[in-house]
């Protein structure tokens, strides 16, 4: 937050202008950059496709055709490889019928890979990018029965792809779902301060104190919350709609932020996630993402 002559300045959501979609420039965004995406009958279908898509990874063996056993059990989607490193020490992995727990073993192409049982499969890392519809929990099964995120993506892939955090019932926008435990660890950690842009529709305007006080960092029950970056959206003269960049991962953290202030938040849309937009996603489409993108993912 900048200060000038004892008067505070709010800083924009994003620097770039020039966007004809809304990627999180909240200084240059507009209505008619169509904000409410369309509603898409059928939510299941892949968005159009990219010609530099890259809908997986194959998992690489070495040339003896081994690979350490922490990646192989990371590839099977069901832990980082520092958490498989975990399961290796304390004796839950078989391989061929027996424990191991050397870190550093490697196992080899055929070899019956084990956790507590279960038969592990190394598959074919997949990443899939879906701008999630509200009335969806983001769960993989739900007790209650109601409809989930996985509902939405069951065509994507042959793979068990996991979503990488969460969005509440009633939120809209990005989700990622992948199989590869390690970067879904990554962008998880707090540590990696990922980036995440949100909409905000608040009941009633936001005040310009209370704007200041969220940027300076709040106190919830959970703790202090750092916002990254917040302001108004442009050209919304009724001063309810706030773009808000945060890196938390706590849970329905933006929904606290303004209840803690006063604020109901009527509507919240996740713009932005780590770098990826919604640019050509409508609403409750999915596609995978390109080489490009996973690569820029394992470099955060």
């Amino acid at each position: 937050m900048a200060q000038r002559n004892g008067k505070s300045k709010v800083k924009s959501a994003n620097t770039r202008s020039g966007k004809k979609h809304y990627d999180g420039d909240f200084s240059k965004y507009s209505k008619k950059n169509n904000l409410k995406a369309k509603r898409v009958e059928k939510i299941s279908k892949p968005a159009p496709s990219k010609k530099s898509s890259a809908k997986n990874t194959t998992l690489q063996f070495d040339k003896d055709g081994s690979i350490r056993l922490n990646k192989y059990i990371a590839h099977s989607g069901v832990c980082s490889r520092r958490e498989a490193d975990k399961l290796i020490e304390t004796g839950a992995i078989t391989v061929n019928n027996k424990i191991v727990t050397e870190l550093g073993y490697k196992v080899k192409k055929g070899e019956k890979v084990h956790l507590d049982g279960q038969l592990l499969v190394a598959e074919k890392l997949q990443y899939i990018l879906l701008n999630k519809p509200k009335g969806f929990v983001t769960t993989t099964d739900d007790p209650e029965d109601r409809k989930t995120v996985m509902d939405l993506i069951k065509n994507a892939c042959s793979e068990r792809i996991y979503p990488v955090g969460r969005l509440d019932l009633k939120t809209t926008g990005l989700l990622l779902f992948t199989n590869d435990g390690d970067m879904a660890k990554k962008l998880t950690h707090p540590k990696h301060r990922v980036r995440k842009v949100y909409h905000v529709f608040l009941d009633k305007p936001l005040t310009k104190n209370d704007m200041l006080e969220i940027s300076n960092g709040i106190t919830l029950e959970d703790g202090l919350i750092i916002v990254d970056k917040i302001s108004y959206v442009e050209d919304i003269t009724s001063k309810k709609e706030i773009g808000i960049q945060i890196h938390s991962g706590k849970n329905r953290i933006v929904r606290r932020i303004f209840e803690h202030f006063g604020y109901e938040v009527v509507k919240l849309d996740r713009v932005v996630f780590a770098g990826l937009t919604k640019k050509d996603l409508p609403r409750g489409r999915w596609r995978h993402l390109t080489k490009k993108e996973i690569e820029f993912l394992k470099i955060i």
